[in-house]
């Protein structure tokens, strides 16, 4: 599914990836472990194609994402790869429906089509009621809850969350690590995610642990 080859990355003279071969398998739920500033977020955001490598080549079913540019891997990023953030990311002057299409207009789709499509993640979501309202009127379970429908909406083959509970108290933290596995057995998602929590990492399929730039632990 993803195959990453001898990636590195400096930042000036501080080198924070030193050479990353690792390979995720479809429907897999994988999440980067490590200590803060060992390179976990730096690789998801390689893996997602909004950063590039200073080395090393990023594979997707065979498809080398250096080779793509401009308009074109912003495509192929759009449709692709869905992204959750630590902090949600959501617009606070649209709804939750408004902010669930956003990435489905830009990848062309009508905009009955998009709330179509958006109205049935949120119903998968149990946020149908809170479709019409915004993120301040949301709890901050239901704003991480309607970022991941807005990742969901083109159906990416990929997620990549990085620390996606970190800002949830333990009720909505445990919702949502339960939800990352349903979405990959309802939606057939392969799921990568940097976090520090050791429940999630021990819930996965498997954990990579980052130190001094490396993949010390395959696990």
């Amino acid at each position: 599914m993803i195959r990453t080859s001898g990636i590195t990355k400096s930042y000036g003279e501080l080198k924070v990836l030193k050479g990353i071969d690792i390979e995720i398998r479809d429907r897999e739920v994988v999440s980067i472990v490590g200590a803060s500033g060992a390179g976990k977020t730096t690789l998801l955001q390689i893996i997602g194609t909004l950063d590039r490598p200073d080395s090393g080549m990023v594979f997707y079913n065979g498809t080398d994402t250096n080779r793509l540019k401009g308009k074109a891997l912003a495509a192929f990023r759009n449709t692709n790869i869905g992204f959750v953030f630590q902090f949600h990311q959501l617009l606070p002057e649209f709804t939750a429906l408004e902010n669930v299409c956003i990435p489905a207009y830009i990848a062309g789709k009508g905009r009955a089509a998009a709330e179509s499509r958006a109205l049935e993640i949120l119903g998968f979501l149990n946020l149908s009621e809170r479709a019409g309202h915004k993120p301040s009127e949301l709890s901050g379970g239901e704003q991480q809850r309607v970022a991941v429908a807005r990742a969901l909406i083109n159906s990416p083959a990929v997620i990549l969350a990085d620390e996606p509970s970190g800002n949830l108290d333990s009720e909505n933290k445990n919702e949502l690590h339960k939800l990352f596995f349903r979405l990959r057995d309802s939606f057939g998602q392969t799921i990568i995610i940097v976090t520090h929590d050791r429940q999630l990492a021990g819930m996965s399929d498997r954990i990579l642990q980052i130190k001094d730039g490396l993949i010390v632990n395959d696990a």
